[in-house]
């Protein structure tokens, strides 16, 4: 039996954001704020001692290899880094027997890929847990770092609004699964051809989801605004057409101004200033993205200790 289900009673995988419950979201939360809290203090926390995560990259990174990594060692823990460069996946290995063979001498596995069927296949055949890093179709730790940056600064997110200016990619559709699970309302505005897909959404609750042709009617009232960059990995081919559709959904001081007084903004980085948020905007004293990328670490760390030691309270 592999040590993760010896300690939590069953093996769990975090492969989007409705794999956890609310209770348990809250909880992640409530330890990402305990953990924060040690690391500011100097504090050591180690219950990942002798525990080992393998990083699979599939897709290039910068926030999440170097907050899961560091997470992963302050936890008490070691990390291995693969890549399909220096992995039999660049030469064809079905991503099952990689999953097999992997999952036999680690604890845990966090991927960063392509498709979400990928990362399934792979959690089908693990013997420890599997964490999104990203996929196409979701980014769950991303929204779970927001998430929480969002209640330090303005406490429980419940009954808020929560404004999405721009495609309806992975982060957008993670957004509607927080929407759900926690209780507040989620407005999304993108340009025709890149809008939300009404098959993906037709099982959303009624009033979760709003979605708004113009994106300063979106920002109306909203205690969060936020954004990503036009062109997302695996699309730089659109990358032309996609500046010319975008033009008109770049967040700035007008679309803040009708949002909430205390609205924050945030973006989940890399960001280009001047096409999807201006320079005013995420330098300004609304935005929290520094504070955000940040909490990636925290928040993960709370999401390993969940995955593999259960609840400790």
């Amino acid at each position: 039996m592999n040590k993760a289900a010896t300690k939590t009673g069953k093996l769990r995988h975090f492969l989007q954001l409705a794999d956890l419950s609310q209770s348990e979201i809250q909880y992640v939360l409530n330890r990402a704020s305990l953990i924060k809290d040690k690391f500011k203090r100097y504090e050591p926390h180690h219950p990942l001692h002798d525990r080992t995560l393998a990083m699979v990259f599939e897709k290039a990174s910068t926030r999440t290899r170097v907050s899961f990594e560091a997470g992963m060692y302050q936890m008490g823990g070691s990390v291995i880094h693969l890549t399909t460069t220096d992995s039999q996946l660049g030469r064809s290995e079905p991503i099952e027997d990689t999953a097999r063979v992997v999952s036999r001498m680690v604890d845990l596995v966090m991927i960063r890929t392509f498709e979400q069927t990928r990362i399934e296949r792979f959690a089908e055949h693990s013997r420890v847990p599997v964490i999104n890093g990203l996929t196409n179709e979701y980014h769950p730790c991303q929204i779970l770092a927001d998430i929480f940056t969002f209640t330090e600064h303005r406490n429980d997110i419940e009954g808020k609004i929560v404004t999405w200016v721009g495609d309806a990619n992975n982060m957008a559709y993670t957004w509607i699964q927080a929407a759900e699970l926690l209780g507040f309302t989620l407005h999304v505005s993108a340009p025709p051809g890149y809008r939300l897909d009404p098959v993906r959404i037709a099982s959303v609750k009624a009033g979760v989801v709003k979605e708004f042709s113009d994106p300063n009617e979106a920002c109306i009232g909203a205690h969060l605004v936020t954004t990503d960059v036009w062109t997302s990995m695996g699309y730089e081919s659109e990358n032309e057409e996609r500046r010319k559709a975008f033009a008109d959904w770049c967040v700035d001081s007008e679309m803040m101004s009708r949002a909430a007084k205390d609205a924050l903004f945030m973006h989940c980085l890399p960001a280009h200033r001047g096409e999807e948020v201006t320079a005013e905007v995420i330098d300004g004293p609304q935005s929290v993205v520094w504070d955000e990328a940040e909490n990636r670490l925290h928040v993960q760390k709370a999401l390993m200790e969940f995955l593999l030691l259960g609840r400790l309270d």
